[in-house]
């Protein structure tokens, strides 16, 4: 490809991922905008003009860091899993990350996009002097590249990008995004990290595992289902962490993590289960640190076939469970509940009305349930599947529902808990056999559209819409919210859009699980952030240290 030719994204449409085994979309993958995505920092790392340090902080130790699950890949191209983009938060810079909240700030970008009038070419410079652990720059053609390739080669972000009509290299600094539409939350794709093209063109097979980034930290070693070791960079161009290095390890049983902080084999320890929260907190030498996290986990419902299909019955069903007592008994304080298809943090920063919205789900009501069942014609012998992950809190709000149908006198439910792989295959189908109902959650990032297009829309179904609900008032909606850059009619086409979902209980939301971290009293500085990719935040203004 020569500098200054357009190419024409693939249109590939792959599977996001859900909330699942430890997963989550990539950082930054979608997000609200209309109006600036953040300004420049105020400061450099070493006060010079073009933001460019050579010196690092010294002095710090190693981090050890407990994650609840292993990474599975370290190409930031192909990380789809939050285990994975934890480790390449570490080593790959992007274009722009996320501050202390929801504002986008630049990173490897010198400053904030220029949009032209309709929203349909963002313009992005790349700051001077920058380059990779290589040594080599970073160049528009890098960048273009880093867009390009998760769509041919098909990985897992592939589709997350399909809105780009072309990119043009305009010169080794510049990049020009050209956009099919006005793509509403596009400022948020560019949360995304280059790698070196020909570095990795000519190391395809070793790159996802031995990677070369721009981010404060370097690879050295990783060992699969064991520790990954990572030695800070000295030439790093940004703010410097303090700490020498950071190990990462899977511990997956919960208890084990909070015996190994307690013992002072890890420093931090991801993840802090409800029943876990009083025991950290107990433990002399160490506490929770938690922020609220970007999940939405629900109960779907089958809206394609069986008795599901009649938003009677799915009325009836949310007569029969009582959520508000679900979540308090199984989810908090380590979540919240969510009366919205969305977590706090995007339906704060739009202004939604969550007061309306929660005044939709019933209260408990077993006499109600029954009446409306019986109206509805199911038979009181009727087969119920629902269907859950391998997840103790999901199984649970699955396990209320069916207990909320038997006490309404049909008796004949099944939860039915299944490995991810399994359940994968049967969530999307559509078919009454397997499943009328199933629990799953969603983590994306801060715009509407991430949650309530791949949720709702009739594009996706059998993808990651496995409810099918189909209303076309509703689904015209949200392709037009989608496609505007008008952040007003954004959040009138999706308050109105997420009302009739309500009402129509194609989904009963339940709650949103915080990102908590069991920390010894040892580390300095660490603060959770609301996106579970970029905990843990070892560099920046506010650098994670060590005492003795």
């Amino acid at each position: 490809m020569s500098d200054n030719t357009d190419e024409t994204l693939d249109a590939i449409t792959r599977r996001r991922v859900l909330a699942g085994a430890g997963t989550a979309s990539a950082v930054g993958l979608a997000g609200c905008t209309g109006g600036s995505g953040g300004g420049e920092s105020e400061t450099d790392a070493a006060g010079t003009s073009d933001g460019v340090s050579t010196t690092a902080t010294t002095g710090g130790g190693t981090l050890n860091f407990a994650q609840s699950k292993s990474p599975l890949d370290f190409d930031p191209l192909k990380a789809n899993d939050v285990p994975s983009l934890q480790v390449v938060e570490q080593i790959f810079d992007s274009l722009y990350t996320y501050g202390e909240g929801t504002e986008l700030v630049p990173q490897l970008a010198a400053g904030d996009p220029e949009v032209n009038d309709d929203a349909t070419q963002y313009v992005v410079e790349l700051r001077d002097g920058v380059t990779f652990h290589n040594g080599e720059p970073i160049t528009a053609e890098d960048v273009k590249y880093s867009f390009l390739a998760p769509g041919r080669e098909e990985t897992n972000n592939g589709s997350e990008f399909t809105m780009i009509d072309s990119i043009t290299v305009v010169d080794d600094r510049t990049v020009q995004f050209d956009l099919k539409f006005p793509f509403g939350p596009f400022r948020h794709k560019l949360a995304w990290a280059p790698v070196p093209k020909a570095y990795r063109e000519e190391n395809k097979e070793s790159f996802n595992r031995d990677p070369v980034g721009s981010g404060p930290f370097t690879l050295e070693s990783a060992t699969e289902g064991d520790e990954v070791v990572m030695e800070r960079w000295d030439e790093y161009h940004g703010d410097a962490p303090s700490l020498e290095g950071a190990v990462f390890s899977p511990v997956e049983e919960p208890t084990t993590r909070v015996t190994t902080l307690k013992n002072g084999e890890f420093d931090i320890v991801q993840t802090v289960p409800p029943k876990l929260y009083s025991t950290v907190e107990g433990q002399e030498g160490s506490s929770i640190a938690e922020r609220q996290g970007l999940g939405y986990y629900y109960l779907s419902f089958n809206c394609n076939e069986g008795p599901t299909a009649d938003p009677k019955v799915r009325e009836a069903i949310d007569y029969a469970v009582s959520m508000d007592q679900a979540v308090q008994n199984y989810i908090e304080p380590a979540g919240t509940r969510l009366t919205a298809p969305m977590p706090e943090t995007v339906t704060d920063a739009w202004d939604f009305p969550t007061d309306e919205w929660a005044d939709i789900a019933h209260d408990k009501d077993v006499d109600m349930a029954a009446q409306l069942l019986e109206e509805a014609g199911v038979p009181k012998d009727y087969s119920w599947k629902i269907i859950v992950p391998p997840d103790d809190k999901r199984e649970q709000i699955g396990v209320s529902v069916g207990n909320g149908l038997q006490e309404a006198g049909w008796s004949n439910v099944e939860v039915q808990r299944l490995d991810w792989g399994a359940f994968l295959d049967k969530y999307s189908t559509g078919d009454e056999d397997d499943y009328n109902m199933y629990t799953l959650g969603w983590v994306d990032e801060f715009d509407p559209d991430g949650y309530l297009y791949y949720m709702f829309h009739p594009e996706v179904e059998s993808e990651t819409n496995g409810c099918y609900y189909r209303n076309e008032e509703v689904a015209d909606k949200l392709t037009q919210a989608r496609q505007s850059a008008d952040r007003e009619e954004r959040n009138r086409l999706y308050t109105e859009a997420t009302t009739t979902i309500l009402e129509d209980r194609a989904h009963l939301p339940a709650y949103n699980l915080k990102n908590s971290f069991g920390v010894r009293d040892t580390v300095e500085g660490f603060r959770p952030h609301t996106v579970a990719g970029i905990n843990p935040r070892l560099a920046g203004e506010d650098t994670v240290s060590l005492n003795d």
